[in-house]
């Protein structure tokens, strides 16, 4: 009996901390899916597109100082860790992804970066050699299916062979973005020092900051557009109200609630359900930006709902634990026990 309560409620609080890394999830794919409904009228308002990432990343980057001087250790103790992060999760999926943009249109260059779930299931099977459930791959299929409707794939399609390269080069900076995140749940589990994710997310954003400097070179920028206002639907907002909804809500709230998600949930699950950040783009644009949905569309959102419900509820096979040997008498009577 006492054996049976343990694994209820170790059974119960698996399930709740599943519950909330799904909760985390989706209030990071909503983070996600509200840049560009904030970052569209800021470009339209005069300021280039590379600029406003420059600013995003490093707006970020100067409100989680404290952060990463808090965890200052981890420079010394996983400094890969924090390059890569920066390199891949944060500067490489925004450089990739705007340069694809520039050659190939939006909805292709979503469509092929969204395959990183796809990719992630690749990754965990035949790179980490973990088990991967028919759930999570159906849940992808689905996903990305979903995800060709809602970009309307089929009224921009355009073969420019190094824009689809620059797209997949930002689907692979985001299976980064995945697998980096997840690092730290498996060093618990082997007894290792699991670095803290706010500070992993720290340094990440000081890289990126660093990398995109060189690349967007801001001394250039026009700063008195931030001083004016943008135009909303029709609405004047404050450009400077709409900077800070880019930095807090969608670049600091969606990757610390990103990552911590991951290591609730695991790589390919996170992957599927952040597909729905282009599904929540879609509708924050319909809504704040005036921007009519038409009826694929809508039922390719329905389709990623799907797949990514289908993703969350699947669970990989768990391998018994590896038990001392011991005397064959001994072994018996337990496992007869347990029978």
């Amino acid at each position: 009996m006492p054996v049976h309560g343990s694994e209820g409620s170790q059974g119960s609080q698996a399930t709740s901390g599943r519950g909330f890394g799904l909760g985390l999830a989706l209030v990071s794919a909503l983070a996600f899916g509200g840049s560009g409904v904030a970052a569209k009228p800021l470009i339209e308002a005069g300021l280039d597109s590379l600029y406003v990432v420059w600013l995003r990343v490093a707006g970020a980057a100067l409100v989680m100082l404290p952060v990463a001087w808090r965890h200052r250790a981890l420079v010394r103790r996983r400094p890969l860790l924090l390059l890569g992060f920066g390199l891949l999760a944060v500067a490489g999926v925004q450089a990739c992804y705007f340069a694809a943009i520039s050659r190939i249109p939006v909805g292709v260059a979503l469509l092929v970066e969204y395959l990183a779930p796809a990719l992630v299931l690749g990754w965990v099977r035949f790179v980490q050699h973990k088990p991967v459930t028919r759930a999570a791959a159906l849940g992808v299929v689905l996903a990305v299916g979903g995800l060709a409707c809602v970009v309307e794939v089929w009224s921009g399609l355009s073969f420019d062979a190094l824009g689809l390269l620059l797209a997949l080069g930002a689907a692979c900076c985001q299976v980064g973005y995945f697998v980096l995140s997840d690092q730290g749940s498996d060093a618990g589990v082997s007894g290792g020092e699991v670095p803290d994710p706010f500070g992993v997310i720290a340094y990440g954003l000081l890289v990126g900051a660093v990398v995109l400097t060189l690349v967007a070179r801001p001394w250039g920028m026009d700063w008195s557009v931030l001083a004016g206002d943008a135009t909303m639907n029709g609405a004047a907002v404050p450009a400077w109200l709409l900077l800070c909804w880019i930095v807090l809500l969608a670049t600091v709230v969606a990757y610390v609630t990103g990552v911590v998600s991951v290591r609730r949930l695991s790589p390919q699950v996170a992957g599927v359900v952040a597909c729905l950040e282009a599904v929540i783009a879609t509708v924050l644009a319909w809504v704040l930006l005036g921007e009519h949905l038409s009826a694929p569309q809508l039922f390719g959102g329905a389709v990623v709902l799907a797949g990514a419900f289908i993703a969350q509820s699947s669970k990989a096979p768990t391998q018994p634990p590896e038990l001392p040997v011991e005397p064959a008498e001994t072994a018996l009577s337990r496992s007869g026990g347990a029978v």
